[in-house]
């Protein structure tokens, strides 16, 4: 069936338009003015005055957990929430699940899980970790878009990190067969010389990774990448301090980017009462003025994309009780509340919905290869979602989707709701009670499909 979607505003390219988006076998046939005519037989969308149709989000930084810590999350928690939160393509980092996605077979056990159990489309990405240089590019060969590595500990045993050697061995060998390496960018000796933190001040965790450990270690990547000409990719920037280095390696050619996560832009240290591990996170939450340095860097081109890192647990885990930031686990849940979240921020700034969707659809489509998405254009997929902007909600945990009800923005006004996800062409049926599953309509993305 062809389809029409007619809205007074569209994030179309580089700006917003009254338009009417033609769609047919889940993928966009033209974009014509407002009033234009429709084929025979049509189906016949037409949007609120209120609503903006905006290209589907794609998250490529999503901790889904599943197998192995699926009460943390799981896929079909997780694609329900990002469905509901107008995104349509997720990439899965290879830890917190049980086997990582270090090896070609851990990769597979982790693709028959998903397989039935998505509402969205789903990619993955693999591990670099020491010992298996030798996987990197049979994973690449099966289909990753990229690999995650550590320098500094995980948080887990089994995902370690690398040191300078074992990074520059694993660029050299990504290179060759022009993959991505994607880093968490802390350097492990700047943080183990550090008093480690304990207990429920929010400051002594805050000065147990400090900005230095950031820029440390976003040093060691530009260097690798200038001697190895290895493609590098900055994950979850919160230090404003390295933006200058960052800036530097872009103008002298080096290929590297970087993103930064909407906690990093809409919460600040400051005012983090002590004892509230909700908003632990690796590397930290910190000051309102780094905050408004990140944000002036989206705006010159200096961060490329903004992803959820959604990275949930279990609420015992954030040791609530103790309120003790050494002992409690790490990671923001936020992943069905990133536009919202960015959105709140970002009109306040003077940005427009035209920079939401660059920095988080069109971009980080582009990070990973996925030429088809990310944007409303002829022959792009039929990924979209209807944005009511002036809208606004409360976020009430327990009505999210997350497997888990943990967020730090609990009770938070929010501007912006997304009113429907639609999946190639197609509206998705995303209803605010967690305890019903939508029927699976995503597919397994991999690399492969894009060559």
């Amino acid at each position: 069936m062809n389809t029409v979607i007619r809205t007074r505003r569209a994030v179309v390219g580089d700006q917003e338009r009254s338009c009417a988006v033609h769609i047919r076998d889940g993928r966009i046939t033209a974009i014509d003015e407002y009033d234009s005519a429709s084929p025979s037989g049509a189906r016949e969308v037409l949007l609120a005055d209120d609503e903006v149709l905006l290209p589907g989000l794609v998250d490529t930084h999503v901790h889904v957990n599943e197998p192995g810590r699926t009460e943390w999350e799981g896929f079909a928690s997780a694609t329900r929430a990002a469905a509901a939160g107008g995104v349509t393509t997720l990439i899965d980092m290879p830890l917190n699940s049980i086997p990582s996605t270090t090896d070609v077979g851990a990769l597979e056990v982790k693709r028959k899980v998903a397989a039935d159990r998505v509402t969205i489309d789903v990619g993955f990405w693999g591990g670099a970790v020491p010992g298996n240089p030798d996987e990197l590019e049979a994973l690449w060969d099966a289909g990753v878009f990229g690999f995650k590595c550590f320098l500094a500990y995980s948080g887990l045993d089994e995902y370690p990190p690398l040191d300078g050697q074992q990074m520059l061995d694993a660029m050299r060998v990504i290179a060759g067969f022009g993959g991505l390496l994607i880093v968490h960018a802390e350097d492990g000796p700047t943080l183990d010389a550090q008093t480690p933190p304990a207990g429920r001040k929010y400051d002594d965790f805050l000065d147990s990774r400090p900005p230095v450990a950031e820029s440390r270690a976003i040093a060691q990547v530009i260097e690798g990448a200038r001697e190895t000409g290895c493609r590098v990719h900055i994950l979850h920037l919160s230090d404003a301090g390295s933006l200058p280095l960052l800036a530097a390696a872009k103008a002298d050619g080096v290929p590297i980017t970087a993103e930064t996560c909407p906690h990093y832009l809409s919460l600040f240290s400051e005012e983090i009462l002590d004892g509230s591990t909700h908003f632990k996170c690796c590397p930290p939450i910190r000051e309102a003025r780094n905050r408004e340095r990140l944000w002036r860097a989206l705006a010159d081109g200096t961060l490329d994309c903004i992803v959820s890192d959604h990275s949930p647990c279990t609420p015992e885990l954030k040791k609530f009780v103790s309120g003790d930031f050494g002992a409690a686990w790490g990671g923001i849940s936020s992943l069905q509340l990133g536009l919202s979240i960015v959105w709140s921020e970002a009109r306040r700034r003077g940005h427009t919905l035209v920079d939401v969707c660059r920095w988080m659809a069109g971009s980080t489509a582009e990070l990973v290869g996925l030429d088809d998405r990310g944007v409303i254009a002829v022959g792009s997929i039929a990924d979209l979602c209807v944005f009511a902007p002036d809208a606004a909600f409360v976020v009430f945990p327990e009505r999210l989707h997350h497997r888990n009800a943990v967020t730090p923005y609990a009770e938070r006004a929010l501007a912006g709701v997304v009113r429907q996800t639609w999946l190639a062409g197609e509206p998705l049926t995303v209803t605010l009670d967690p305890t019903r599953d939508p029927a699976p309509r995503g597919a397994l993305l991999t690399r492969k499909d894009y060559l």
